[in-house]
């Protein structure tokens, strides 16, 4: 009897774990995903700048830093909604944002995959420090986003642009796909804005490091 009993107890355990395992793989289907993923479509630059970028890590700083839409209801109470979620991290939808934008605008020789093992000069880093639906009065998406342009190979580490660009955009309601098409509308805006700061600034970057000349002395 007590054989049986173990048995049992080790049966009903396992089945446990089976159902608590195929419960954590499936999506929750009560869950709504998004994807922000901003187009340009200005025309691109007719020449870019012999500048080659890399794009470098990306972060968000809480409570922007998860997947689940976030919406501010008063100074300081913020809201999660984990029933609206985004389909990635926003810091990766922002960093493959960025360099689609930058990409298609044709504004650098180069625009480099972070995951890439090649290593230009300069490289392009991002924070985002806000990234929510702002209800306390007229419903706005706001984005806010720290970028770091700098050149890699010096001794300093020499930055050479650094903007802090912040976007409001009012939303016609506060349901989420209205937060969505707003969010995607103020990421736009700010990577129109990051484009036209880093070509200005890339005069203040550092020559690209050449390797020094060998002369062949002959005797």
């Amino acid at each position: 009897m007590r054989l049986f009993r173990i048995r049992t107890a080790t049966a009903l355990l396992l089945c446990a774990s089976l159902l608590t395992a195929c419960s954590l793989s499936r999506p929750n289907p009560d869950q709504t995903t998004w994807l922000i993923a901003p187009e340009r479509t200005g025309a691109p630059h007719a020449k870019p700048i012999n500048l080659r970028l890399k794009m470098g890590s990306f972060s968000a700083n809480s409570p922007f830093d998860g997947k689940s839409l976030v919406y501010r209801l008063s100074d300081n109470r913020f809201e999660k909604d984990f029933y609206n979620v985004y389909l990635t991290y926003p810091r990766d939808m922002v960093a493959n944002a960025t360099r689609d934008w930058l990409v298609k605008s044709n504004a650098f020789e180069m625009v480099i995959e972070q995951s890439s093992a090649f290593f230009p000069m300069y490289q392009l880093q991002g924070v985002i420090d806000e990234f929510y639906g702002d209800y306390r009065d007229t419903p706005t998406a706001v984005v806010t986003i720290q970028f770091y342009a700098s050149a890699s190979f010096t001794a300093k580490n020499f930055l050479f642009s650094s903007p802090r660009i912040t976007k409001r955009v009012p939303l016609k309601d506060k349901s989420p796909q209205a937060l969505i098409d707003g969010q995607q509308q103020a990421l736009a805006q700010v990577l129109a804005e990051l484009e036209t700061r880093l070509i200005a600034d890339s005069a203040k970057a550092p020559a690209a490091w050449q390797p020094p000349t060998i002369k062949d002395n002959k005797n």
